[in-house]
């Protein structure tokens, strides 16, 4: 490998939004980091970009793990010898009407959805922080985090998805400010309804209850949509391919909507 190729590490790497965005920066010309729960997903993730040209390793880490976090991020510089961008995507999004919320998920999902993000974050700057900036301004090292249409506006049934999704914009610009004299920017992106096997199964539900079938059931979702259709994996992993290049240098404490039309700030 090229001693100048960038790196990045993608968190949820496995499956749905973040191996789209991990395939979508190995096309962009980043060596990747493919983390997920499952070691098995890791690795056919990274089997996947290598099968096309590219450079990856799989690795598996639960990332409401902090130790987990830090030794998955080193094992992913020790083989690519550096870290340019770290992608904390892994999350989780059970429906939770308040009356139903429990505390074992209620700290599951916040152990996920924020804590993952925190020691994503950490994991990275350890990192980022051994290369100084030549000139004020210059980025070093760029941390880009999952929010969500969800993180916007509040969404039925869905108050500890969303209160995490808050949250994360909330570290995300606290980040943004801390660390812009390290070199290092703090951004976030914001989908909509994707199309992943977690929306598919929902859908289903909904096409099943109504005899109809799973397009019918996901196009009920599309009905809120702007554009008219629910986004795929690569809308979302465009967006973050932005985030990730030279061309959002001078942006920092940002949650960019990527929903087709559901929300307007």
């Amino acid at each position: 490998m090229s001693v100048s190729r960038k790196v990045a590490v993608v968190t949820g790497a496995g499956q749905g939004i973040g191996l789209a965005i991990a395939i979508r920066l190995a096309k962009d010309g980043f060596a990747v980091g493919c983390l997920d729960y499952s070691a098995e997903t890791a690795t056919a993730a990274a089997d996947a970009i290598a099968a096309g040209g590219g450079e990856a390793i799989g690795v598996q880490v639960d990332v409401s793990e902090r130790e987990q976090v830090f030794r998955a991020v080193d094992e992913v510089v020790a083989r690519f010898g550096r870290l340019d961008v770290i992608v904390n995507n892994a999350g989780l999004g059970p429906v939770t009407p308040i009356e139903d919320i429990t505390p074992e998920i209620y700290r599951r999902v916040f152990d996920v959805n924020v804590g993952g993000v925190y020691w994503g974050i950490q994991a990275a700057l350890k990192h980022f922080k051994a290369r100084t900036p030549a000139s004020k301004g210059q980025v070093v090292g760029k941390i880009i985090n999952a929010s969500s249409q969800a993180g916007q506006v509040g969404n039925p049934s869905l108050a500890v998805y969303g209160a995490t999704k808050f949250a994360i914009r909330g570290v995300t610009q606290t980040a943004a400010r801390d660390l812009a004299p390290l070199g290092v920017t703090s951004n976030a992106y914001c989908p909509g309804i994707v199309r992943t096997p977690m929306m598919e199964g929902i859908a289903q539900k909904v096409a099943d209850a109504n005899g109809q079938s799973l397009e019918w059931g996901l196009q009920q979702w599309a009905k809120n949509v702007a554009l008219g259709r629910i986004s795929e994996p690569e809308d979302v992993a465009a967006c973050v391919s932005y985030l990730a290049g030279p061309d959002s240098d001078y942006m920092t404490g940002q949650a960019l909507i990527i929903d087709g039309g559901m929300v307007f700030n």
